[in-house]
C-alpha cells in the first residue's frame, strides 16, 4: 500500500466510523465515502501492495494516485460537512497529503483554470466560518494552512497567499479559545517567516544563475560589463532556509501537541482554557505603577454575517500591476506587507477602544506581524526598492498614525517597529526618522499632557536607541549638522535632561515611585548616549592606568532592570518579548549605509554653526522680519537681492507663517517688491484657479487687515493672469482680483465655527456676490458652483508643517487641573498630532534618502559641546535633590564619562564645569563636611577614579582635584580621631570654587568648630566621615600621586602646577598643614627618571612653590621647604650634569631665592650649610649649579651674622683654592660670580679682615685667568654667543676681577678702597701685557667711572676724603699704567685720559685740580718724547682749553651783595659767594700750577728755577762773565724742541693772557679791597703776583729761547717783535709800580730780560736797544733798586757801549 493510499483509506474509514455520518444530511457524503473506500481497497489489492501494518508510511510519494481528482471529491464534501469531527478528519488527511508531496501540481478539471493546490486552499478556508466554527475544526485550518505554505512540492501565491494569511487572522481574531488564538497568531508568524524566507531564497537563486550567465558571458567576451548582480551575499540562503526548516518543524510540533490535547478534551468532556488563562500565554508588557483602566466584560462575538473581519487583507493585485518582481515570491511578501500596513491603518471606534474589540486587536495583530518581519529581515527585503517603499509608502505612515495612538500597546508596537526600522532600514528613511522623532516621541516628550506610559515607553525606546554608538553619531550627523533638519540629537538630550530632572514626573502628578522610576531611565538613557560617544571616539583615548583599584559602585544594567521589573505594570516593553532581538550595536543595520565623506570634523562644526545662526535669523524674523533679514544676510546666509529673500521666505518652512503673511503684506517699499518677487517665483500655469489660490495661501496666514488681504489678492491675481494668458474665463486680472477675494471670503463664511449653519453662504448667494466682475459680463455659473462645491468639500488652509517648525502658540495651554482632564486633552492632542504626522509622512514618502554613515571620531566633540550643559544639569540635579543610590550612581557615571570626552577633546570650559561639580558633590568644598553621605562618598571615589585614569587629560582640573584630595586628607584625620584643637578655625571663610583662595582658610574651617564642643558629634563625625579612611580610598589617592609617573609631558606640569597651589593655600590658612608639600617632594622622587626637558618645566613651577615655601613666616614649613630641596637638589645633583646644560642652575634656583627674601637667621643658615654641605660632598657633579652656590654665597656675604658670612667665605675660599685647581672648566662659567661673590666679601663692613682677604683673593683669581686662557678661549658658555673666541677671557676672566674691584672701590671704606685700587692697578701693572687695545678701552671706561661724580657721597666731607685719596692716587695710578703701555693705549685712550685729566684739574679739589694738573705735567714729560706731531697738537689745545676754563674772571666782575635784601637773603647769598671764593682760588691756584707745568713741560722741571738761581749768583759778581747760553742749550732735557714754533707760540699766548689777567686784577685796588672785605684769600689783600710775575717770565724764556733757535730762522722776525714789544711793555710796567713789594716780585723777571738782553748776539741786541734803552735807563732812576738788577744794567749797558764803539768789544 502506497503512503498516498494509506491516508485515504484510514482517513475514510474513520469518517464512516463517525456516528454523525449516519445521519440522512450526510448521506451523499457516506455514499462517495464507500465508493471510494471500495475503489481504493480494490486497486491496493491489485497492485498486491505492502502490508498495511506499518504505523509510519513510506517517504516516497504517489502522486499518480491523486491525478484523478475523483480521490479527493469525498474529503470535499466531508469539510463542508457539519460535523466537527468529520471536518477535522478531513482536513488532517488534506494535511498528511500535502505534507508527504502527494498533492500533485497540476490544474483542476472545473475549467476555471486553477492548480489543484489552490482548490485545496479554497477547500480548507472555507471550512472556517466564523465565531461558531468549532474550535477542534480551526486549529485543523491552522495547520493544514501552515502546511500548505510551507509545502516544498506545491506553491499558493498572491491572492492564495493572502487568503491564507487572512483566514488565520480571523481565527485569531474571533476564536473564543486562547490556544487556537495563540496557535493562530504562531501559524502567522511562521507563515510570514516562510513568505520572506522563500522570497529570500528565490532571488539570491536568481541572482546567482544571473550571475553565473555573467561570468560566463564575460569569459567569452571579456570586455563585457557585468550585469544582473543584484548585490545580496550568498550566506543569506543558506541562513533562510535553515531558519525556515527549524521554525516550521518547531511550530508543527507546538501544533500537534495542541491538536491531541484538544480532542483528548472534546471526548473526555474537560473544560476549555479560560479568557484569563489565554491572558496569561498572550504577549504583553507591562508598565511601572501605571494604575490602568478596568476592563469591562468581554463584548458579544457577532455572527458571520456581523463579523468585522480585516477588509485589507482581501486586495488583489489590481494596483500593483505596475510594479515589477524578480520572481513570483517578491510579490508575496509585498502583498502581505501592504495588506499587514493597511490592516494596521484600521481606525479605532471613538473614545476609548475596548482592548477586546475586533479593530484593536486586529491592529495589534498587524503592528506585531510587521514587527516579527522585521525584526530580522533579510538583504534582499532590506536592499530591495520594492520593499524599501512599500515601508516609505505604507508602513510609516501607518506607524505615524499609531505611533500616536493613545493605547499604550499599539503605541508600544509602533516605537518597537521604529526600532527595527532604525536598525535595518535608516538608510531609506532619513526623512521619515526626522518625522517620527520631532513630531512624534519628542514632541509626546515636551508635552506636559502626555501620559506617563507613553513618555515612559518613549524612554525605554530612546535607551534602546542609544545604546548604539554608530546610532547616535549618525543622528546628529544626518538631522543636527543639516541645514534643514531638525536638532534632533541636541532635543532629545534636552527632554531626557528635563526629564531626569524629574520635571516630566511633577508635570504628571507622578507617585514617588514613577518619579525615580522615570528619572533612573532617562539618567540611563543619558548615560548610555554618552558611553556611546565615549566609545565613538575611544581611540583617541589614551590610559596611562590599566586599573583603578577603587571598588566605586558601577551602574549595572541587569540589577537595575530586576529593580524595575518587580514593579512593572501594563504598557512596559519587555525585552524578553518583543525586544528580544539584539541590540542596535549588534544589528547589521549600518553595514549598507553610505559613509560620509573623510571630511574634516571642522567642516561639520561650521555646518552646524551656519544652521544654529540661520536659526537665530528664523526666531529673529518670527520677532522682526526686516532683522531678521539683516541678521542673515550680514552674516552670508542669505543673498543680498530681492529675488533671494524671497526665495528663502518661499522655501523656509520654519518661519511663522503669520509673521511672513504680514510681512509681505506690509506697505512699506522693501517688503512690497519682496512680496513681487516671492509671488512672481510661482508657477500656476495651466492650473485652476482655486488650486493656484491654495498654492498661494498654503505658505502664509492671511492678515486680518482688509487692505493687506487686498495687496496679496491683487499680486496673486496680476501673477494667475500673466501665467494663464490664453485663459478663457478671465477678460482681465480685476476679474481675477475679485473672484480671489470671493473664494477667500466663502472659505471663511462656510468653515468658520463662529458662524451657525443657517447664516452660512449659500451657492445662489455667492454666484450672485459675483455677477458682472468679468469686466461687467458674469463668470459662468457652472464655474462659479464647481469653485463653491470644491470650497464647501474641501477647506483651503496652509500647509502642514512639523511640531518643531509650527510656531509657538501665544497663548499658553492651561496645566491640566485632574487625570481626567489631562487624559482628555492629551486625546485631543494625539488626534491633531497623529493627522499632521501622518499628512507629513505622506508628503515626505516619495523624498529620496541621503542618510550617511558617520566615520570620523572626532564628530564626538562638535555633539558634546552641544549638549554638555543639559547633561551637567541633569547629572547636578540628580545628585543634589536625591540620595537614592541608583540615581547618584547613574549621574556619577554619566560625569565620569562626559569628563572623559571633554577631556578626549581638550574642551577646557566643559571639562572644568563637570569636574567642578563633581568636587562640589563631594561636600570637600563646602564650608562643612558634617552632613557627608553615602553618595559623597561615591562622589569622592568617583573623584579619584577620574584622576587615575583621566590624568593626562585634565590639565588644569587638576587643582579641583587635589583640592578635593587636601581636604580628605583632613576629614581623614577627623575620621581617625585627631585632636580638635587642630581642625577648629576662627572662622568660616565663604567658599567660591575656582578661586585661588578656596583652601586659604575653609582647609580647617570647613570644619564647623561646633560640631565639635559635644564629643558625641565628634563621634557621629567620625562615623559618618570614616568611609573615605577606608583602604580603598587611600590606595587609589596614595595612586594619583605613584602614577603621577606615567603622565605626559603636559600633563605631569598641570598636576604639579595644581598640586602647589594646594599647598600654597595649605601653609597660608590659620593652621597650617604641608600634605600637599609632602606630595609634592614625594612626586619629586617618583618621577626623578624623566627627561630633563620635562624636568625643567616641571621644576619651573615647584621652584616658585619651594620659594615661597622657604620664605614662609613659620619657620617650621620653612625648614621642612629647606631641607627637601636638599635632599631632591643632592638627588639631581648624584645624576650629574653635561656640559652646556643649565638643569642645576633652575633646581638650585630656590636657595638663592630663599636665602634673598627670607630674614629669618636660622633659615638663612640652613640655606648656607646646605649649599655648603652639597659643595663638599658633590662637588665633582656640579657644573651649571655653580651660579647658584655663588649666588647664595653673595647673598651670605652680605649677612651680619659671623658664622653665616665666616661658613660662606670658607667654602668659597674652598672652591676658588681646592675645587678649581683641581677642575676648573667645570666652574668656569660661574667664574665670574666667584668673583663677584669675593667682592661682595670684600665690601662687607663689619668684617674688615674677611674684606681684605677677599681682594687677595681676588688676586687669586687674575692669576688663573693668566694661567688659564687657554681654557677660556675654548669654553664657549650661554653668554659666549656673539663674543670671538679670543675674545673670551677678556669677558669672562679680566673683565669681572677688574670690574668688581672698581665696584669694591666705589663701596667700601678708605682701608679696603685703597686696597682694592692698589690690587686693580697692580694687576693692570702686572698683566696688562696680555690685553689688546679693545680690552684696554673697555677697561678705562670702568676705571674713569671712578671719577664719577654720581657715585662720590652727597656729604662734603667724604667727597673731598674721596678726591684727596682715591681720585688722587687713581689719577696718578692711570698715569702709570698709561706711561707703561703707552703704545698700546695712546692710539685709543689719548682723548679720554686729556679729558679726565681736564676734568680732574676743574673740580673744586685743590688737591684734585693739582693732581690734575701734575698728571698731566707727568704724562707729558714721560711720553713726550713718543709724541708725534697730531698728539703734539691735541696737547696743546688740551693745555690751552685747561688755561681759558679756570681762569678765574669773576674775580674782576664779583660785587657784594645789596644792602636792601634781607638777612636769609643776605646769609644765602654768604653761604654762596664762600662756595664760589673756594671755586675762585682753586682756579687761581690751578693757574698757577698750570703756569708751572708749562714752564717744566717745556724747559724740564727746576730748569727755570735753577736759571732763575744761577741768574742772581752771577749779579752778585758782576765783574765776572756769564756762561755760554750754547752750553745750556745741550743740557736741556725739556719737550721744547720737540714743539713747534705755532705749539710754542699758542703756549706763550696763552701764559701771556694769564700775565695780562693778574696784572689787571693786580692793578684793580678797589676789586681787591671788595674781595677782601669779603674774606677772599684771608686776611691780607688778595693779589695775583706769583701768576703775573710767573706767566710772564716762562713767556719770556719761550721767546727768547725761540728767538735765539737757529733752526726757526723762518719765524725769527716775529718772534723777535713779538720778545721786543713784550719786553718794552715789561720794563714800562716796572718802572709805573707803585710800591715796592710789587716791584721786588718783579726783580726776578727784570733780571732774567737784563741777562737774556746781555747774551743776545749784537744784531739783535741793537734791535732791541733801539725800542726800549730809554726804558734801560730809567730803570736807574728806580729808588731801592737791587744790587743785583743794577749788575744786570751794567752788563746791558756795556754790551751797548761795545756796539756804539764806546768800549772795546768783549
Amino acid at each position: 500500500m502506497t503512503s498516498a493510499s494509506m491516508f485515504l483509506i484510514r482517513a475514510l474509514q474513520k469518517i464512516l466510523s463517525e456516528k454523525e455520518i449516519r445521519r440522512s444530511h450526510n448521506s451523499k457524503l457516506r455514499e462517495l465515502c464507500e465508493r471510494t473506500l471500495k475503489e481504493l481497497k480494490g486497486r491496493e489489492q491489485e497492485d498486491n501492495s505492502p502490508s498495511q501494518n506499518s504505523v509510519l508510511p513510506p517517504l516516497k510519494s504517489d502522486s499518480n494516485l491523486l491525478e484523478n481528482e475523483k480521490y479527493l471529491l469525498p474529503f470535499e464534501h466531508a469539510c463542508h460537512s457539519k460535523s466537527a469531527q468529520i471536518v477535522i478528519t478531513s482536513l488532517d488527511c488534506l494535511q498528511k497529503l500535502i505534507a508527504y508531496g502527494h498533492i500533485p501540481n497540476k490544474t483542476v478539471a472545473d475549467g476555471s483554470g486553477k492548480k489543484l493546490i489552490e482548490h485545496i486552499t479554497e477547500l480548507i478556508t472555507s471550512c472556517f466560518h466564523g465565531p461558531e466554527t468549532d474550535e477542534g475544526v480551526q486549529l485543523q485550518v491552522i495547520k493544514v494552512l501552515l502546511t500548505v505554505m510551507t509545502a516544498q512540492d506545491v506553491e499558493v501565491h498572491e491572492g492564495y497567499v493572502l487568503k491564507i494569511v487572512r483566514t488565520c487572522c480571523n481565527i485569531y481574531l474571533v476564536s473564543k479559545s486562547s490556544i487556537n488564538q495563540a496557535t493562530a497568531k504562531a501559524t502567522l508568524t511562521q507563515m510570514l517567516n516562510d513568505i520572506f524566507s522563500r522570497m529570500e531564497n528565490k532571488i539570491i537563486e536568481a541572482s546567482t544563475v544571473i550571475e553565473e550567465e555573467a561570468d560566463i558571458s564575460k569569459e567569452e567576451k571579456p570586455n563585457a560589463p557585468e550585469e544582473g548582480n543584484l548585490g545580496v551575499c550568498d550566506d543569506a540562503s543558506a541562513y533562510c532556509a535553515d531558519d525556515k526548516q527549524a521554525t516550521a518543524t518547531i511550530i508543527r510540533g507546538i501544533l500537534d501537541e495542541i491538536i491531541d490535547k484538544t480532542e483528548v478534551s472534546v471526548h473526555n468532556g474537560e473544560p476549555k482554557v479560560s479568557a484569563e488563562d489565554s491572558e496569561k500565554e498572550s504577549i504583553s508588557a507591562s508598565l511601572p505603577d501605571d494604575d490602568g483602566s478596568a476592563k469591562g466584560n468581554l463584548e458579544r462575538v457577532p455572527s458571520r454575517s456581523e463579523s468585522s473581519l480585516p477588509t485589507e487583507l482581501k486586495d488583489g493585485v489590481e494596483d500593483i500591476s505596475s510594479l515589477s518582481y524578480s520572481h513570483v515570491s517578491q510579490k508575496d511578501a509585498f502583498l502581505v506587507f501592504r495588506s499587514l500596513c493597511k490592516l494596521s491603518m484600521k481606525p479605532l471606534p471613538e473614545g476609548h477602544p475596548d482592548p477586546k474589540s475586533h479593530e484593536l486587536r486586529s491592529k495589534i495583530l498587524a503592528l506585531e506581524l510587521l514587527l516579527s518581519i522585521l525584526q530580522n529581515p533579510g538583504p534582499v527585503f532590506k536592499t530591495n526598492e520594492t520593499f524599501t517603499n512599500a515601508i516609505k509608502q505604507y508602513l510609516c505612515v501607518a506607524l505615524s498614525r499609531n505611533g500616536v495612538s493613545s493605547v499604550q500597546e499599539v503605541f508600544e508596537l509602533s516605537c518597537a517597529i521604529f526600532l527595527s526600522l532604525l536598525s535595518h532600514f535608516k538608510q531609506h528613511l532619513k526623512p521619515q526618522i526626522e518625522v517620527f522623532f520631532k513630531d512624534i516621541f519628542l514632541y509626546i516628550l515636551e508635552n506636559p499632557s502626555s501620559s506617563f506610559g507613553h513618555k515612559w515607553i518613549i524612554i525605554q525606546i530612546m535607551t534602546r536607541i542609544c545604546s548604539d554608538a554608530q546610532c547616535v553619531v549618525d543622528l546628529y550627523l544626518n538631522y543636527d549638522c543639516e541645514m534643514n533638519s531638525a536638532n534632533i540629537f541636541e532635543r532629545l538630550v534636552k527632554d531626557l535632561a528635563k526629564a531626569a530632572q524629574g520635571t516630566h514626573a511633577k508635570e504628571l502628578g507622578c507617585t514617588p515611585m514613577q518619579e525615580k522610576q522615570m528619572r533612573t531611565k532617562s539618567l540611563e538613557c543619558l548615560v548610555s548616549i554618552l558611553k556611546c560617544m565615549m566609545e565613538w571616539s575611544r581611540d583617541l583615548y589614551h590610559n596611562p592606568h590599566n586599573h583603578s583599584n577603587l571598588n566605586v559602585v558601577e551602574y549595572h544594567k541587569s540589577e537595575l532592570s530586576t529593580t524595575i521589573t518587580d514593579q512593572k505594570t501594563p504598557g512596559s516593553l519587555d525585552p524578553d518579548s518583543r525586544e528580544s532581538s539584539n541590540s542596535l550595536s549588534s544589528l547589521p543595520g549600518a553595514s549598507g549605509n553610505p559613509s560620509v565623506p573623510n571630511e574634516s570634523v571642522d567642516h561639520f562644526e561650521v555646518r552646524k554653526q551656519q544652521k544654529e545662526m540661520v536659526e537665530a535669523g528664523i526666531g529673529l524674523f518670527n520677532k522682526k522680519p526686516i532683522k531678521g533679514i539683516k541678521y542673515l544676510q550680514e552674516n552670508k546666509l542669505l543673498g543680498p537681492t530681492i529675488e533671494d529673500v524671497a526665495d528663502f521666505l518661499r522655501s523656509e518652512e520654519r518661519l511663522d507663517q503669520a509673521v511672513l503673511g504680514d510681512f509681505l503684506s506690509d506697505n512699506d517699499d522693501y517688503s512690497r517688491q519682496v512680496m513681487y518677487a516671492y509671488v512672481d517665483q510661482q508657477n500656476f500655469e495651466n492650473m485652476d484657479f482655486v488650486s493656484a489660490l491654495r498654492k498661494f495661501l498654503e505658505s502664509f496666514r492671511l492678515p486680518g487687515e482688509a487692505q493687506k488681504i487686498d495687496r496679496l489678492v491683487e499680486k496673486f491675481a496680476s501673477r494667475y493672469f500673466e501665467c494663464n494668458q490664453n485663459n478663457t474665463i478671465f477678460s482681465s486680472a480685476d476679474a481675477a482680483y475679485v473672484l480671489a477675494y470671493s473664494i477667500i471670503m466663502l472659505t471663511t463664511d462656510l468653515h468658520s465655527s463662529q458662524i451657525k449653519a443657517h447664516n452660512k453662504m449659500s451657492k445662489e448667494s455667492y454666484i450672485k456676490m459675483n455677477r458682472g466682475i468679468n469686466d461687467t459680463r458674469d463668470l459662468p455659473e457652472e464655474y462659479l458652483s464647481k469653485i463653491y462645491d470644491e470650497i464647501r468639500g474641501k477647506e483651503i488652509k496652509m500647509k502642514t508643517t512639523s511640531a518643531s517648525t509650527r510656531p509657538k502658540p501665544k497663548v499658553t495651554t492651561p496645566v491640566p487641573t485632574s487625570e481626567k482632564q489631562r487624559k482628555i486633552i492629551f486625546h485631543m492632542e494625539m488626534e491633531q498630532m497623529a493627522k499632521a504626522a501622518k499628512e507629513l509622512m505622506e508628503n515626505v514618502s516619495h523624498l529620496p534618502s541621503d542618510f550617511t554613515s558617520a566615520t570620523n571620531v572626532e564628530l564626538t566633540r562638535p555633539m558634546f559641546k552641544v549638549v554638555w550643559t543639559p547633561f551637567l544639569a541633569a547629572f547636578s540635579v540628580g545628585l543634589q535633590d536625591t540620595d537614592d543610590h541608583d540615581i547618584s550612581t547613574l549621574c556619577l557615571e554619566g560625569i565620569r564619562s562626559a569628563i572623559r570626552i571633554a577631556c578626549i577633546f581638550y574642551m577646557e570650559l566643559e571639562r572644568d564645569a563637570y569636574v567642578q561639580a563633581l568636587s562640589r558633590f563631594t561636600f570637600l568644598t563646602a564650608n562643612s563636611i558634617t552632613e557627608m553621605k553615602a553618595k559623597n562618598i561615591d562622589t569622592i571615589k568617583t573623584l579619584i577614579t577620574v584622576a587615575n585614569t583621566d590624568g593626562n587629560y585634565l590639565g588644569r582640573s587638576w587643582l579641583e582635584i587635589l583640592r578635593c584630595i587636601s581636604t580628605l586628607e583632613l576629614a581623614q584625620l577627623i575620621g581617625s580621631g585627631v585632636k580638635s584643637q587642630f581642625i577648629t578655625g576662627s572662622s568660616v571663610a565663604s567658599h567660591a570654587s575656582g578661586s585661588s583662595a578656596t583652601l586659604k582658610d575653609n582647609l580647617s574651617s570647613s570644619i564647623d568648630p561646633e560640631a565639635f564642643r559635644d564629643h558625641k558629634k565628634i563621634q557621629l563625625l567620625q562615623e559618618q566621615i570614616g568611609e573615605t579612611s577606608s583602604q580603598s580610598v587611600v590606595v587609589a589617592v596614595d595612586r594619583i600621586f605613584t602614577g603621577s609617573t606615567r603622565l605626559n609631558g603636559e600633563s605631569i606640569v598641570h598636576f604639579v602646577d595644581a598640586l602647589c597651589k594646594v599647598s600654597r593655600d595649605e601653609l597660608v590658612s590659620n593652621h597650617p598643614r604641608m600634605f600637599s608639600l609632602q606630595k609634592i617632594v614625594e612626586i619629586s622622587y617618583y618621577n626623578m627618571g624623566r627627561i630633563r626637558l620635562q624636568w625643567s618645566r616641571i621644576w619651573e613651577v615647584l621652584g616658585k612653590h619651594f620659594n615661597e615655601a622657604g620664605c614662609n613666616s613659620n619657620e617650621d614649613i620653612a625648614v621642612f621647604a629647606v631641607d627637601s630641596l636638599r635632599q631632591l637638589s643632592t638627588k639631581f645633583l648624584e645624576k650629574g650634569e653635561l656640559p652646556n646644560f643649565r638643569f642645576q642652575k633652575d633646581f638650585m634656583k630656590p636657595f638663592e631665592i630663599i636665602m634673598k627674601k627670607n630674614t629669618s637667621k636660622n633659615i638663612r643658615d640652613m640655606v648656607v650649610q646646605c649649599v655648603a654641605q652639597m659643595v663638599n660632598s658633590q662637588y665633582f657633579n656640579i657644573k651649571s649649579g655653580w651660579k647658584n652656590v655663588f649666588s647664595v654665597f653673595f647673598l651670605a656675604a652680605s649677612d651680619q651674622e659671623e658664622g653665616i658670612v665666616d661658613l660662606a667665605f670658607q667654602t668659597t675660599i674652598r672652591i676658588i683654592t681646592e675645587i678649581m685647581e683641581k677642575q676648573f672648566s667645570s666652574v668656569l662659567d660661574s667664574f665670574q660670580d666667584a668673583v663677584k661673590t669675593l667682592s661682595e666679601f670684600a665690601c662687607n663692613v663689619k668684617f674688615p679682615d674677611t674684606s681684605m682677604e677677599a681682594i687677595r683673593y681676588i688676586r687669586v683669581c687674575a692669576r688663573y685667568v693668566a694661567e688659564k686662557g687657554m681654557i677660556f678661549r675654548d669654553h664657549q658658555g650661554d653668554t659666549d654667543v656673539h663674543v670671538q673666541e679670543d675674545d673670551r677671557v677678556w669677558v669672562r676672566g679680566w673683565f669681572p676681577i677688574l670690574f668688581e674691584l672698581t665696584c669694591v672701590i666705589s663701596r667700601c671704606k678708605l682701608d679696603v678702597r685703597t686696597r682694592s685700587l692698589t690690587v686693580l692697578f697692580e694687576i693692570m701693572k702686572t698683566y696688562g701685557g696680555q690685553f689688546t687695545q679693545s680690552w684696554w678701552k673697555e677697561l678705562f671706561g670702568v676705571i674713569f667711572r671712578i671719577f664719577d661724580e654720581i657715585k662720590m657721597s652727597d656729604s662734603p666731607a667724604e667727597r673731598i676724603e674721596w678726591m684727596n685719596t682715591t681720585c688722587n692716587h687713581a689719577l696718578y695710578a692711570i698715569v702709570d699704567v698709561f706711561t707703561q703701555y703707552y703704545d698700546t693705549l695712546c692710539p685709543i685712550l689719548l682723548n679720554e685720559l686729556y679729558a679726565q685729566l681736564k676734568w680732574c684739574v676743574q673740580q673744586d679739589n685743590e688737591q684734585l685740580a693739582r693732581a690734575g694738573t701734575n698728571c698731566f705735567e707727568n704724562f707729558v714729560i714721560s711720553n713726550g718724547t713718543n709724541f708725534g706731531p697730531e698728539i703734539w697738537q691735541v696737547t696743546c689745545n688740551s693745555l690751552k682749553e685747561i688755561f681759558e676754563r679756570t681762569v678765574p674772571s669773576r674775580l674782576l666782575t664779583w660785587s657784594p651783595a645789596s644792602p636792601e635784601k634781607s638777612a636769609n637773603q643776605q646769609l644765602d647769598e654768604g653761604l654762596s659767594n664762600q662756595a664760589l671764593f673756594n671755586s675762585l682760588l682753586i682756579k687761581c691756584v690751578v693757574q698757577f700750577e698750570l703756569i708751572v707745568a708749562f714752564d717744566n713741560i717745556i724747559f724740564y722741571p727746576a730748569a727755570s728755577r735753577k736759571e732763575d738761581q744761577e741768574n742772581w749768583a752771577s749779579a752778585q759778581h758782576p765783574m765776572e762773565e756769564l756762561p755760554a747760553i750754547a752750553e745750556k742749550l745741550d743740557e736741556d732735557r725739556g719737550m721744547y724742541r720737540h714743539l713747534s714754533t705755532d705749539q710754542l707760540v699758542v703756549l706763550a699766548d696763552c701764559l701771556m693772557e694769564s700775565h695780562m689777567f693778574a696784572k689787571k686784577f693786580n692793578l684793580d685796588h678797589e676789586q681787591r679791597n671788595l674781595l677782601w672785605k669779603a674774606g677772599f684769600k684771608g686776611k691780607a689783600k688778595p693779589n695775583l703776583l706769583k701768576q703775573e710775575t710767573q706767566s710772564l717770565s716762562c713767556c719770556l724764556r719761550i721767546l727768547f729761547r725761540l728767538n735765539s733757535d737757529p733752526s726757526r730762522v723762518r719765524e725769527s722776525e716775529l718772534i723777535h717783535t713779538k720778545l721786543v714789544n713784550m719786553c718794552s711793555d715789561a720794563l714800562q710796567h716796572y718802572l709805573s709800580l707803585p710800591t715796592d713789594i710789587h716791584r721786588e716780585a718783579w726783580n726776578s723777571l727784570l733780571l732774567l730780560v737784563l741777562v737774556r738782553l746781555s747774551r743776545l748776539p749784537s744784531d739783535k741786541l741793537r734791535r732791541h736797544l733801539t725800542v726800549y734803552y730809554q726804558l734801560l735807563c730809567d730803570c736807574l732812576l728806580v729808588q731801592n733798586l737791587p744790587p743785583e738788577i743794577k749788575a744786570g744794567l751794567r752788563r746791558v749797558f756795556m754790551r751797548a757801549g761795545a756796539l756804539a764803539q764806546l768800549l772795546p768789544a768783549a
